[in-house]
């Protein structure tokens, strides 16, 4: 999965439009290729999610589309990515990636006109990114990661004081280094100091990844020069991830000279990682000693007061995308708040989840359901759920011996605890038919899937068996070991 990255580079001169004539681009049959994603994805998540797809641009190896809304972009990557790329490779095999980007889609805009308007942005800004290498490039820097929507709390309190305070007043701070865990809004934070700087500042956001792999291609080109101007004229220079430059010890020789002459002119650095500068491995110890020569702040993990108002503040944000199909009731987000410490990405993820599961059914879902969906978050590894578990407390739910319940025997009171405890099994566990057969007393792998498919059926139009089987759900998921019979 690449989402887009593209890298800023400002020049000085404005583009000529002209130079475009020196690219050929070949456009995919878009309409072809939604056709195929309608067959293979069916109508309703097509119309839901896929529909909302609007081909941008081809490149060499890869595509660029656009899509209305981060929420609608991260849906579509975490379900639908792969299978969108198989798609797409069956029209064009040199195809190996997809981007995205976030555009508000006017339908009486047609790609001709979004490309002229890309043109026209790109001539009349002077501090807008640009790479020769391709004419539809754009700023990394993303208007949605704001400081006005950067939510503070304990944990981050200081890094969000410190980016500002170099917002208003450039070299105040000089290098800031901010790190911490992964998905703790560190890449947030530079975003909004570059987003406030561009407005009378060049600035260049590029993460170490990418820095790298324009250094490799200049060496390639001979182009050494050019890379040097590039990246030595700018008044502000944000990289992102700087632990990815450990090893390469060309690449640190030549950032080494970069980062000391921008500081000789008065340029004005902010760098992130995961560690603080002792910590990363493998860079040069003089790169690490100008790290720590400036002011270096880390984003701990989010205490539960501001994972409260993170979870409050996405909800929001939903409910205004989407009032009619967003339902999410104060329970559910306190147990989000509550069980999703890992990292305010984590916690917006689990959101999105849960209010994404109340669109599709249409329906307020309840405290099991919500384990459920989350149960990969909540670190309820499918190790630790076990069929005999499952077995004994649904033997203990009904009130039924576990000889009883692997028995031969079909009476009604037996059948029904036996299916439940079949179809959780197939549900909570990765085991296979004829493993779950085999633990049921070696029963046949088509009474396992008669059993899923009978308790599949009574959840459609009998309430209790859906109580039930949310109740035993919750059990399970969250038994405690002395609490087993």
């Amino acid at each position: 999965m690449v989402l887009t990255e593209g890298l800023p580079i400002f020049m000085n001169n404005k583009l000529n439009n002209n130079k475009f004539s020196n690219f050929k681009t070949q456009i995919l049959d878009w309409k072809t290729i939604q056709l195929e994603m309608k067959n293979k994805f069916g109508k309703d998540i097509f119309e839901s999610w896929l529909k909302k797809i609007i081909f941008v641009e081809e490149f060499n190896n890869y595509i660029l589309l656009s899509v209305p809304t981060r929420f609608i972009r991260d849906w579509i990557v975490s379900r639908y990515l792969d299978q969108i790329l198989q798609v797409i490779r069956s029209f064009k095999k040199d195809i190996i990636r997809i981007e995205f980007k976030i555009e508000e889609q006017n339908s009486n805009k047609n790609y001709s006109q979004v490309k002229i308007d890309n043109l026209e942005y790109l001539d009349n800004k002077e501090n807008v990114s640009f790479i020769k290498d391709s004419y539809l490039q754009y700023n990394r820097i993303d208007p949605n990661k704001r400081f006005d929507n950067f939510i503070t709390g304990s944990s981050n309190k200081l890094a969000f004081e410190a980016s500002l305070k170099v917002s208003e007043n450039i070299s105040h701070y000089n290098p800031l280094y901010i790190y911490g865990g992964v998905g703790m809004g560190k890449t947030h934070l530079l975003n909004s100091i570059g987003f406030e700087l561009k407005k009378n500042n060049k600035v260049m956001f590029i993460s170490a990844e990418r820095f790298m792999y324009q250094f490799v291609k200049s060496i390639k080109a001979n182009d050494m020069v050019k890379f040097k101007e590039y990246f030595r004229n700018t008044d502000i220079l944000l990289i992102d991830d700087i632990q990815f430059m450990n090893g390469k010890e060309a690449m640190q020789e030549e950032f080494f000279h970069t980062f000391n002459a921008l500081l000789d002119k008065g340029s004005q650095i902010i760098l992130s990682a995961d560690r603080a500068p002792n910590k990363l491995s493998r860079i040069q110890e003089r790169i690490k000693s100008r790290f720590s020569g400036g002011l270096v702040v880390d984003i701990q993990k989010p205490d539960y007061d501001l994972r409260k108002k993170i979870v409050e503040k996405k909800v929001e944000e939903l409910k205004n995308l989407y009032p009619e199909q967003t339902k999410i009731s104060k329970e559910v987000e306190n147990f989000i708040g509550t069980e999703i410490t890992g990292s305010i990405r984590e916690l917006v993820g689990a959101v999105n989840r849960v209010v994404s599961f109340s669109r599709i059914y249409n329906k307020l879902p309840n405290l099991a359901e919500t384990k459920v969906v989350l149960k990969d978050l909540l670190n309820l590894n499918e190790n630790k759920v076990s069929i005999d578990l499952i077995q004994t407390l649904v033997c203990k739910f009904f009130k039924i011996s576990k000889n009883e319940m692997l028995s031969s025997r079909r009476s009604r009171y037996l059948v029904r605890p036996r299916q439940a405890a079949i179809y959780l099994s197939k549900l909570l566990t990765s085991k296979s038919l004829p493993e779950i057969g085999r633990e049921f007393s070696n029963r046949d792998h088509t009474t396992i899937i008669h059993s899923v498919k009978t308790i599949e059926k009574l959840k459609e139009k009998n309430p209790e068996m859906v109580e039930n089987i949310n109740k035993l759900k919750n059990q399970i998921l969250y038994n405690k070991r002395e609490n087993e019979i």
